[in-house]
């Protein structure tokens, strides 16, 4: 286990499990649970024998129940509290979308295990996630509208193209609290557990990735997915594609992927996040705040 404030991360074969964990405050995100998502992230990239990552949250009560409106020893909600002029200054970036871009360029896969109340950035950050489970008392709400300002966390990206835009308007606009129930019908989850369950059917989902899959096929996939969904022509997902599958053909999993098949055996892939990805990857230019 790796020392933190705010959450913490655990390892165990080949899944790592982070776990928002301020129990007394509902798990209330704060600027330093999100720089420790962060760095936790840079963890669980850099460690091969990483081959999922599940979120959840400490306590039966929440996920993370939104920004803490409270913060110890006062200060300001939302924003940095500096007066700027100049809107383009890295000090007015949303704290809660520098953690989605960050799960975002997660090369491991994400799978959210929401075990209570989730909202605000409680439920915009797991728009970034990649599956998504929940109990089946979990509770959720883009409150931002009853707040005074509006949607964080680049969700006006993500959500849309996980439930659609009117189905996105009008939790937004609306700001009311959801069920699990309703979460699952609009297609923001995959599954509904009970509570006692969830965290053994999100394993289990990190297990069919970890024993069956190679983890640069999965890699590349989750960059291909999110990046050429949302391109302006086929011609750049074809492009993409026929390099991805020119080179990973020729590549030590492929071979053995072929082989575990023919063999009717479990495979056993050789090949790294961290040193074997195809030489175009990434092949896109980072997109800059200004």
């Amino acid at each position: 286990m790796t020392d933190f404030a705010q959450i913490t991360l655990d390892k165990a074969d080949g899944i790592a499990t982070i776990t928002l964990n301020r129990p007394e405050k509902m798990n209330a995100y704060t600027r330093t649970m999100g720089a420790e998502i962060m760095a936790a992230l840079d963890d669980t990239d850099a460690d091969d024998s990483v081959r999922a990552v599940i979120f959840t949250g400490a306590g039966d009560r929440a996920f993370c129940a939104g920004a803490d409106l409270t913060p110890e020893g006062g200060g300001h909600v939302f924003s940095d509290p500096n007066q700027v002029d100049d809107l383009s200054d890295p000090r007015v970036r949303d704290g809660g979308g520098l953690l989605t871009l960050r799960l975002f360029e997660s090369k491991k896969p994400l799978i959210s295990a929401c075990n209570g109340v989730a909202v605000g950035v409680g439920a915009t950050m797991q728009c970034a996630m990649d599956i998504r489970l929940a109990a089946d008392n979990a509770r959720f709400g883009f409150v931002f509208a009853r707040r005074g300002i509006v949607p964080e966390a680049a969700s006006s990206w993500f959500l849309p193209k996980i439930v659609g835009i009117q189905q996105s308007l009008e939790w937004c606009f609306t700001g009311r609290i959801f069920d699990a129930a309703e979460a699952k019908e609009a297609g923001f989850v995959r599954s509904l557990h009970p509570a006692g369950e969830l965290m053994g059917a999100a394993r289990a989902l990190g297990r069919e990735i970890a024993d069956n899959t190679s983890a640069v096929s999965v890699a590349m996939t989750r960059a291909m997915l999110y990046r050429l969904s949302t391109a302006d022509h086929p011609m750049e997902a074809h492009r993409i594609d026929s390099r991805s599958i020119y080179r990973l053909s020729r590549s030590s999993d492929a071979k053995e992927g072929i082989a575990s098949f023919l063999e009717k055996r479990p495979p056993d892939y050789p090949d790294t996040v961290s040193g074997d990805m195809p030489d175009f990857y990434p092949w896109w230019e980072e997109a800059e705040y200004k």
